[in-house]
């Protein structure tokens, strides 16, 4: 079990090193001797787990991201009643832990999985898409929940995502938390008006 345990640690460190390199540096600047080094963890690891290389483990990457945004889209969801609550929320949330992290380890997942990413494979293009879409599928869902009908709330969520991602490009840029703050402020107005507007 302990040999088990270690062999899946290997895993998530170079899974989460090799994301957090791909964020910071992009993906054509990252090599996998760097993600070895840095992961401090055995070559034959990276090998063993992915074995088509880089760009299988960027896959990854974009799949273990996009899984870690669902799941806190769904806790701040069940958390607040309305949607355009538990939007302010999440993003009030997102712009705090960037500054204490220092912006550091924050990037928005456009910044390099669908801009980069989308020009090196067919494959990491599509995982790309299939974020957005079931980021779109999640907030559209809750809105309608809140009343509004489908194809406005479809649009609606579309905004959310792109002024969201735009906020983090713009917040990363100036090291600063008060884009998402605005972007957070006007996406709970919209969200809210949302079903008025129809």
């Amino acid at each position: 079990m302990a040999f088990l345990s270690e062999k899946s640690n290997a895993k998530d460190l170079i899974v989460g090193t090799a994301a957090r390199l791909f964020f910071s540096q992009g993906y054509h600047a990252t090599g996998l001797s760097q993600i070895i080094k840095e992961s401090n963890t055995p070559k034959g690891s990276l090998y063993h787990y992915f074995p088509q290389g880089k760009e299988e483990l960027a896959l990854e990457c974009i799949q273990t991201v996009d899984a870690f945004i669902m799941q806190k889209f769904e806790e701040i969801f069940a958390a607040h009643k309305t949607t355009a609550e538990a939007i302010r929320a999440f993003i009030y949330e997102t712009a705090d832990e960037a500054e204490k992290s220092g912006f550091t380890g924050f990037y928005p997942f456009s910044f390099w999985a669908a801009v980069e990413t989308s020009c090196i494979s067919q494959q990491l293009r599509t995982a790309s898409q299939n974020v957005f879409a079931g980021w779109q599928d999640i907030i559209a869902r809750h809105l309608m929940m809140d009343g509004v009908q489908e194809t406005k709330a479809r649009e609606t969520a579309l905004l959310v995502i792109s002024l969201m991602e735009g906020a983090m490009i713009i917040s990363l840029t100036n090291q600063d938390k008060q884009p998402l703050v605005t972007a957070a402020d006007y996406l709970s107005v919209a969200t809210k008006n949302a079903k008025h507007n129809q």
